[in-house]
């Protein structure tokens, strides 16, 4: 049987050593623009897990795989790292309340790390760390059916499961196969697990020889958003926690689905002791009514958000005086405001230029640079509003801060901002007269109709989509796809400000990074002067970014 004491060790053991290769899975990413790297997130995420499991001992394998979703979680990095964090969130799930692990409960552990790994991305796709752990988990109730009752045993096939669908990844994915290289995320999985296995098998726990990976330490400034699909006309925001009753077997999908009907904004985060409900509806009590069906209600909530938001004023800037001690803990900030805003940002132009626009908190992070779901949450408890909006401004980050959202004391929503130019645009559409799901809306909407271009250099030789590139080469990014390669700064500017240019924009900003001077972007805005219309604004800002040259918006 496995034992909570081996269970710890194996995860520190598996943290150990994709930080010990964190460097090899980083170079399978194709995609040569500067990134996360998958390698370095899964790392840090694993990495917070290993350093909460050092301060325990003497815990059941129930307690010990707790503590390592919660801490994953909380330190969950890129998509990489957020996929991780549920895979072993759902394996916790199903190790929960157990003294040892057999054969059959690591079976049903890895099954439940695939079904919550599954259910939080919205398109699976396969060829990635999802298809990688969902074989895993095939093959140990392969052994177990075929008789096997060692835990070890079932772990190591499991494991075998894992690298043979890990090296099917590239005819699962074209352009793994273009690249010759298998998926990194799935990479990083199969590495961890050996890791593992390294303790379950031969009691051996690899020890760490890589340096520390740095991390970006989180900082308090100012910033804003928030996101929707549709209208919302409701009235009542309606909160409340479920005691699970343990005689009712009812799945908490079945309270999400009844809840979309009767309203929208709807949150149901679940464990095995409670439910946690946010629904915005004209039908309080039908909710409280649903809720009961799972349990016993307590920390009800209801408020009129009209006639909150006919009071509501436009939110001053918020000066953080919350100390934090060495360890990170901190006070909640009380919900004074209706509203808050928190937004991803590097480069001290940026963190001005969203202070400016009425931002909370700016969260130091972007590409390269992925916060940790702790890093967000933490400047969303420190924004003294009942509801928080969060940009996060990369898409390797919205996956991270929508983890936060069931962690928060308050409402969170999460916008869909890409860009740094989409979570800009997003917060010039924000309305404090105008209620939270109305801006939601208005402020996607905005995000959506900007055009993004971004210049760039070129992290590692590749061939990617049709282009032969070598390391160095300027790229020129359009809406987040590599449209050309350049060997010029400023030519490569322009050909990404000529692409995006329409018969109808109005207004072009043009954000120049750390690695250009002031007299760089001047000529710059001279040569696009000359090119552009009369009736197009020109806007040039100092973002002092890392990464990106030039971020160029198109409205």
């Amino acid at each position: 049987m496995i034992t909570g004491d081996m269970l710890r060790a194996a995860v520190i053991s598996g943290a150990n050593n994709i930080s010990n290769h964190r460097q090899a899975v980083d170079e399978l990413n194709v995609f040569p623009v500067p990134d996360g790297d998958t390698g370095t997130n899964m790392t840090l995420t694993i990495g917070n897990a290993a350093k909460e499991l050092s301060r325990v001992s003497g815990k059941t394998v129930g307690e010990v795989a707790g503590v390592t979703a919660n801490a994953l979680l909380r330190g969950a990095r890129g998509n990489s790292g957020v996929i991780l964090s549920l895979i072993f969130r759902g394996m916790a799930k199903g190790l929960k309340g157990l003294e040892t692990a057999g054969a059959q409960e690591i079976a049903n552990a890895l099954d439940a790390g695939v079904k919550a790994a599954y259910k939080a991305v919205m398109k699976p796709t396969e060829g990635t760390i999802l298809t990688v752990s969902k074989e895993a988990a095939k093959s140990a109730f392969k052994a177990v059916s075929d008789g096997e009752t060692d835990p070890v045993a079932t772990f190591a096939r499991a494991l075998d499961g894992a690298k043979t669908a890990l090296e099917q990844t590239p005819e699962l994915l074209p352009v793994l196969k273009k690249a010759g290289v298998v998926d990194a995320g799935g990479q990083g999985l199969v590495i961890i697990f050996e890791g593992m296995l390294s303790v379950l098998k031969d009691g051996v726990q690899i020890q760490s020889d890589a340096a520390p990976v740095p991390q970006a330490q989180p900082k308090t400034e100012l910033s804003a958003a928030a996101a929707a699909d549709e209208e919302i006309t409701f009235t009542y925001c309606t909160e409340f926690i479920v005691q699970r009753d343990p005689t009712i077997d009812r799945d908490p999908l079945l309270l999400r689905s009844y809840l979309e009907t009767i309203g929208d904004c709807v949150v149901v985060v679940d464990d095995d002791e409670i439910i946690k409900v946010h629904v915005h509806t004209d039908n309080p009590g039908n909710a409280l009514q649903e809720g009961l069906k799972f349990g016993m209600l307590t920390n009800m909530k209801i408020e009129n958000m009209r006639e909150q938001h006919e009071n509501a004023k436009k939110n001053a800037a918020v000066e953080n005086t919350v100390q934090q001690d060495e360890n990170g803990t901190y006070t909640p900030a009380q919900p004074e405001h209706p509203f808050g805003f928190v937004a991803v940002a590097a480069g001290e132009g940026l963190k001005t230029l969203f202070s400016d626009l009425g931002v909370d908190h700016t969260v130091s992070g972007g590409q390269t640079m992925n916060p940790s779901t702790d890093d967000i949450l933490r400047a969303v408890e420190l924004t003294p509003a009942k509801t928080v909006f969060v940009l996060p401004n990369n898409k390797n980050i919205i996956m991270a801060a929508e983890q936060a959202v069931r962690l928060a004391t308050r409402n969170v929503i999460v916008l869909q901002t890409r860009t740094i130019p989409m979570g800009i645009s997003a917060m010039l559409s924000f309305d404090p007269e105008l209620d939270a799901e109305q801006n939601a809306i208005n402020m996607q909407s905005a995000a959506d109709k900007v055009s993004t271009g971004q210049i760039t250099f070129a992290a590692r030789d590749s061939d990617f989509d049709g282009h032969k590139i070598k390391e160095g080469e300027i790229l020129g990014l359009e809406n987040g796809k590599l449209s050309f390669v350049e060997h010029d700064v400023e030519k490569a500017a322009l050909r990404v400000l000529k692409n995006l240019c329409k018969k109808d924009s109005r207004f072009v900003t043009v954000i120049y990074g750390k690695d250009v001077t002031d007299e760089q972007a001047q000529k710059l805005q001279e040569t696009i002067s000359e090119k552009l219309p009369d009736e197009v604004e020109l806007t040039m800002i100092a973002g002092g970014q890392p990464v990106y040259y030039y971020i160029i918006s198109v409205e």
